[in-house]
């Protein structure tokens, strides 16, 4: 039998049948849909993380200081020391966090907003710095001075959409503030929106927490082959400073924060295109169904056609082509259904997916496997009848 003449008669088979095939399709249509959205859904937060942590640079370095009192906290001026006699160390830039409540006359803000008590340093280190107005100034931390930076979404909140909020003046907590500057939008980093924020001197936020230890210090490297080296010479710092208890403080790499997110997303990756995957051979499993339903159905025809000449291979082929169809067949629409699924996603429900072709590849190819593998069993019973028991069928 010649290729194209079995591709037709399995083809002429399947429309013959249309309901039942497009039932038997519908398990690879699931299954090779499943898997490309959800691997897709994987790879798009994937880089969303890997977006955000490039944002805040390769070469950073963040000491977190963890529990309270004088013997569990850095205190300013060592936070402010940790740099001496360290190569490599490019700035360094100390920090203490809150939240208060944000009013500008009566409009105030939904919740609560994050303060962030920051050194004059803070503004290159972080790389962060005012579209209108100044930054922090050395005078601000000396003199304890009441001034502000606000977020553009905190700005836009307090003050409304277009309006500078620069040389007003805002309550946090009930006390005066005079707002100095206007930060330029850096949209979220690690899920925390960088633009809902007020920024004020250090000292000024110490003594509104009521607290003297200091909670962050980031730290800008260099270059990137300098990292494990300065983390080491913090690491010594530190443990001097805490008397060896390592447990008071952290210092967390951003390379290592991003293997991290990488390997996590790479995992659950890899179990929901795994979860996905049992729908194909769900799928598969459909199909063997179906074409041994359709075997018992066309004995007869079976038997007339092995009667008028068609070999054992013929037939093999014939019905192993009609389960080849109907698996890619699914598999092709099931890579369309995907692709709108993965528009929609992006378009209506904000989230981010990124279709690999490598993986629209792969699934294709496994739906086909999946016919082969699923459809030998009833081409065989097809192939082996014999035309006498064939044509006895009633």
């Amino acid at each position: 039998m010649k290729l194209w003449q079995g591709v037709r008669m399995a083809l002429s088979s399947i429309l013959a049948n249309k309901l039942r095939t497009a039932l038997s399709m519908l398990g690879i249509l699931i299954g090779v849909a499943t898997v490309i959205s959800l691997v897709a859904m994987g790879q798009g937060s994937a880089n969303e993380v890997n977006s955000q942590l490039q944002g805040l640079g390769t070469n950073m370095l963040s000491v977190s200081v963890n529990g309270r009192g004088s013997s569990t906290a850095l205190t300013l001026p060592q936070a402010e020391s940790l740099g001496e006699g360290v190569s490599g160390i490019d700035g360094l830039s100390p920090t203490v966090s809150g939240s208060a409540s944000a009013r500008y006359g009566s409009v105030e803000t939904e919740s609560s907003v994050t303060v962030e008590g920051v050194t004059p340093d803070y503004e290159e280190v972080a790389d962060f710095h005012p579209q209108e107005g100044r930054f922090i100034a050395p005078l601000d931390l000396t003199a304890y001075n009441k001034v502000a930076l606000l977020g553009v979404d905190t700005s836009e909140e307090l003050f409304g959409a277009g309006v500078s909020p620069v040389g007003e003046s805002i309550l946090l907590n009930g006390v005066k503030y005079r707002v100095v500057g206007l930060l330029e939008p850096k949209g979220t980093s690690l899920g925390a929106s960088n633009d809902e924020k007020i920024i004020i001197p250090i000292t000024t936020a110490q003594r509104m927490f009521q607290s003297a230890g200091v909670s962050t210090v980031s730290v800008k490297v260099e270059s990137e082959p300098q990292m494990d080296a300065v983390t080491a010479a913090l690491e010594l710092k530190l443990a001097d400073i805490f008397r060896g208890d390592t447990n008071s403080y952290r210092i967390t790499n951003s390379e290592e924060l991003k293997e991290t997110a990488a390997s996590v997303s790479k995992t659950m990756s890899t179990m929901m295109a795994g979860v996905a995957a049992i729908s194909l051979l769900v799928g598969g499993i459909g199909i063997m169904n179906i074409m041994l339903v359709s075997v018992t159905e066309r004995t007869r025809e079976i038997g007339i056609r092995k009667a008028l000449g068609a070999r054992k291979r013929d037939v093999l082929f014939q019905f192993l082509v009609e389960a080849v169809s109907i698996s890619s067949l699914g598999g092709l629409l099931g890579i369309a259904v995907a692709y709108v699924a993965c528009f929609a996603m992006q378009e209506y429900a904000g989230t981010a997916a990124v279709v690999e072709p490598d993986i629209v590849a792969y699934s294709f190819a496994f739906s086909a496997l999946v016919g082969i593998l699923f459809g030998i069993f009833p081409a065989n019973k097809a192939a082996s009848l014999k035309p006498v028991d064939a044509l006895r069928h009633d």
